[in-house]
Parts: C-alpha cells; structure tokens; sequence
C-alpha cells in the first residue's frame, strides 16, 4: 500500500460527500484500508493503518479532526486484537467494530443538533463564526419547529467560509447577515448568544478552531454573551494547550505550508485555541457538557 493511494481516497471521499466531515471521511478512508487492502498478520494491518492516518495528515487538509478521530478510531477497533484467536476473525471483527464506530459518528450530528434546539428561542439574535455542518443543522432543525430568530456569521478570513454558511442558511429559510470578522465587537452588543463548531477540543474543555475564535471568545466574555460549543465527540482531543503557541504546528498549518520551508512565523494560522474559560457549554452526542466534564468524558472514551 502506498501513501498516494490512501490519500486519493481519502481525496475522492471529500470531494464526492459534499457534507462530510474531514475527520468522517477519514474513519471512511481507515475502513476502507481495512477492506482492500489484504494483510497476514496483526502487525502488518497496524503499519497499514499508521501508514494512512499519516498519508491523510499530509493532504493539506485541516488536521485537528483527522487526528482525534483516527486516535479514537484505533483505539475502538484494537480490542478485538484481544477476543480473538486467528488474524481472518481479528479483522472480520475489526471491521465489524468500524463500521459500528462510523455509524455512530454518522449519527452523532444529528443528536447534538437535537441537544442544541431548546436553547434557539423564538426572537434570539445568534453570532456564529466561519462554517461548521452541525451548527447549520441546529439552525435548519430550529426553522423546521418553527422557530424564527435572526444569525449574523462571520465572513471568516482567510477563505471566506461564512459565505457558503451564509449561502445554506438563507436557502433553509433562516433570517442571515454575513458580516466582517472586525464587526464582531459591534454586532456582539446586539446578540443573545454566540453559537459556534470546533475542529478539536482539547482535554481542557478549550477548542481548537478557525482562526478568529478566541477574538469572538474575549468579546463575549467581556460583553456576557454565553458561548456554545457545538461538537461531536470524536473531536475530543488528548492534548493540552496552554496558550496559541502549545498548538501543534500541523493543527495551525496545511501540508504545504509546514513542506514550504517559509518562517511560519510569519505565515496565518488556520486556527486558534479558546481557553475554557471562555466557553459557556459545549453540547454534544455524549450530553451537554461544562469545559471541566469533557477531561472526564475522555477517560471515558479510552477507558
């Protein structure tokens, strides 16, 4: 098996599942190596598998998701290297176990849209920043219980995200204003709450996510506006941050960046980190958590 390979399927996944993730289309690319590409033992299927979790983290594709959700992934599947006798029924199993893991990521945005709805209230005015898929359902399953409320979403810089978030809103029949990344001090004043995704949380219960975060993060704290999370589980995260330079630098740089040899220094990171102490609750397939459960939440998940 070669990098190219994993990495043109991991490619075609994207491309083809508009509204997958690019951590979903991952644990689609690791089953898929599970299934093709035919093994003998236990150890040469575990070189496979490093060998495409690295191949994707080379993509130039946002890493924080990759990365968390192969982590969880392995960690779900490698248990039946225990239960078994023979490799064919370790890697039935293994595949068996994969699939049930996807499954469970497939239904995970549903479950936290469903989380987040009661606290989308009839006349609200809600902020959120760049695009996230999860937020957007939240706000499409508010309009189909007919709720009215008002969003502004950040343009979100560099690549302008919050158009096509902006785009699918209004096309769901959500009342939306696209605004500068530098309005968000203005418009803060008027919102009720900010509702925003991450690409990671950290085990701090601080997200990693698109550059501009933290800012709207300081505004709302200092304005009082609570800041709701909202995120699946598998972005759950074991690392910890204690400020933007403890970030991994793949986390704040695509591939090319990194492969580059430019002084990153002077290069825009992708994202940012958000303190805990900035964030009200994060809502999510596991319930509606504090930042300080989501370090409890993880020892659950790799127990």
């Amino acid at each position: 098996m070669k990098k190219e390979e994993v990495q043109a399927i991991f490619m075609k996944i994207l491309r083809e599942e508009e509204d997958v993730s690019a951590g979903v289309a991952a644990i689609k690319t690791l089953l898929t190596v599970i299934e093709n590409y035919k093994v003998s033992t236990v150890r040469e299927l575990d070189l496979n598998l490093q060998l495409a979790v690295d191949a994707m983290r080379h993509c130039d594709q946002p890493v924080t998701a990759i990365s968390s959700g192969c982590e969880l992934f392995m960690r779900f599947i490698t248990f039946a290297k225990l239960d078994t006798k023979s490799f064919e029924e370790c890697e039935k199993i293994m595949l068996q176990r994969g699939n049930i893991f996807l499954d469970k990521l497939l239904e995970a945005r549903g479950k936290v849209a469903k989380q987040a709805l009661s606290f989308i209230c009839d006349g609200c005015k809600i902020l959120t920043h760049s695009r996230s898929r999860v937020v957007l359902q939240a706000m499409i399953e508010a309009i189909k219980a007919n709720k009215r409320f008002e969003v502004f979403i950040t343009v979100s810089a560099p690549d302008n995200s919050g158009e096509v978030m902006h785009k699918q809103l209004v096309a769901a029949g959500v009342d939306a204003t696209l605004i500068l990344d530098s309005a968000v001090g203005y418009v803060m004043e008027q919102v009720d709450i900010v509702m925003i995704g991450a690409e990671g949380v950290t085990e701090s219960g601080g997200i990693i996510n698109k550059i501009g975060t933290y800012s709207l993060g300081i505004a709302a704290l200092e304005l009082k506006k609570p800041v709701y999370v909202l995120t699946e589980s598998f972005k759950f995260s074991r690392i910890y941050p204690l400020n933007q330079m403890d970030l991994p630098k793949e986390f704040k740089y695509l591939s090319n960046t990194l492969k580059s040899g430019k002084d990153l220094s002077k290069q825009h990171p992708l994202v940012d980190y958000t303190p805990p102490s900035y964030i009200t609750l994060l809502f999510t397939d596991l319930g509606i958590l504090t930042p300080s459960a989501v370090s409890d939440e993880l020892i659950k998940l790799y127990l």
